[in-house]
This record gives structure tokens, sequence and C-alpha cells, in this order.
């Protein structure tokens, strides 16, 4: 199953005198969501950027499905990624986005039509993105992520922007890709959704695993979700505001 598989190998990354990761290592596995959390700066932006090449760290390895990103032959076929759901040309339909995206993995056109439906935005295919509303631009993003029916994906904040019917589907979403067995794995500051979704937590701070463990385990001993991150991250807080 290494082929469905997230694999992160002491990572360590600087930016001048900043440390922003610190020897990071976990791994994400096939068959449940895994929920990625840790104060503001712990370093969860640079790690996924990290997997998906967008940055390169100063040591370490960061692997899916064994092999770095840049390795990858079509790689929206390997993982799937909604980083920022902003991040389109506004002018463009939505149906035109992914139409471009699937033109440079040689996936077909029909494959757009079946994305569009699953995330709800076959109606709103052909309006230019940039007048999406955010909840709208965020089904867009994971439209693309699974454009390449990927084995792996890598969600930053998925609920987002998202109204209550918006959370519900997209947590049902969730529920089901990772009961096709593959590795979904899901930043979030959401404690309450990550408690009954996620089946396991890589939690970090100031760049490096506090905790990386089954979400049963972290609820039984401190009976919260919000409780374990709360006590487990209380010395990993670069800012703290005055009390």
């Amino acid at each position: 199953m290494r082929a469905n598989t997230i694999e992160v190998s002491r990572l360590c990354k600087r930016y001048g005198p900043a440390v922003a990761l610190d020897d990071m290592t976990f791994t994400v596995r096939p068959g449940h969501v895994t929920g990625f959390v840790g104060p503001n700066g712990a370093g969860k932006s640079t790690t996924m950027r990290v997997i998906l090449g967008l940055d390169r760290a100063d040591a370490g390895t960061a692997l899916v499905g064994g092999r770095r990103y840049a390795e990858l032959t079509r790689p929206l076929t390997h993982v799937g990624a909604l980083i920022d759901p902003g991040a389109l040309a506004p002018t463009r339909s939505g149906r035109n986005h992914l139409l471009w995206l699937a033109h440079s993995q040689r996936l077909p056109a029909r494959r757009v039509d079946e994305v569009l439906d699953l995330v709800g935005l076959a109606k709103a295919a052909r309006r230019h993105a940039g007048g999406y509303s955010l909840g709208m631009k965020q089904r867009l993003g994971v439209a693309a992520a699974l454009l390449g029916d990927p084995p792996i994906l890598i969600l930053d904040e998925p609920f987002n922007g998202l109204d209550p019917e918006g959370i519900v589907w997209m947590r049902e979403l969730l529920r089901d890709l990772a009961a096709q067995q593959r590795s979904v794995l899901i930043a979030s500051h959401l404690m309450s959704e990550l408690q009954d979704l996620a089946g396991h937590l890589v939690m970090v701070g100031r760049g490096h695993v506090v905790a990386d463990e089954p979400v049963a385990a972290l609820t039984g001993r401190h009976g919260s979700l919000e409780a374990a991150y709360l006590a487990l991250t209380r010395t990993e807080v670069e800012f703290r505001a005055a009390r």
C-alpha cells in the first residue's frame, strides 16, 4: 500500500534565521482521514508545500507513493491538493479552469464534467470562476484535486468558506474518499470537525511533531480533541495575546 502513502522524514527548513521545519517526521496511511493540526506558524503549510514540490527542504525527504513529487509523471493522477482555492484565472469559467488542468495531465474532458457534478458545480460550470463565492471556489479546488482520481489527497482548510450544507457535504466526501483506501491529509483548525471525522492526528508545533496517534487515544486521555490540542501545544505557540 506504499503507493497510497505520504512519508515525511526528518524535514528541516530555515528561512534566514527562522526555523520552519525541525526534523518533521510522520506517515499518512490509507483508509482513514488524517488530521494535520498545530498553531499558526507551526510548519503545516511549509510541510505541505515541500510534499507538493512547491518548496525545497534543506534536509530530509517527503515522498508520495514512494517518490518525490518532482519525479511523478502526470502528478495529478498520484496526488491531488487543495492549497489555495483562489489560485485561478478569474476570467476563466470553472469548467475551462479544469479543462486546462485536464489537458496538462492528458485526462479526458468527460472527467471534468464528472468532478464538476461530484462537487455540485455543474450548473455554475460556465460562469467566470472569479465571481464564485469562497465556498464555490473551495468546491472547484476539490474538483481539481480529484481530477486525476488520485490515491493521495492533501487539503488545506477544506471547510473554509462553506455553509452548513457544504460542511456536511465535505465531511461525507472525505469519509467516502478515505473508505476507498486513499490517504487523506487535511490541515484544519476545526477540532470539533476533526474529532468526528479523522481517524488519526498529526499535531505539530515549532516545526516538529508533538503527537502522532489515533484520535481515539488523544480524546481518551484528554476528554476532547480540543483539550488535547490546547494541552499539547501550550508551549509551542509562537505568539500569545496578553491576558
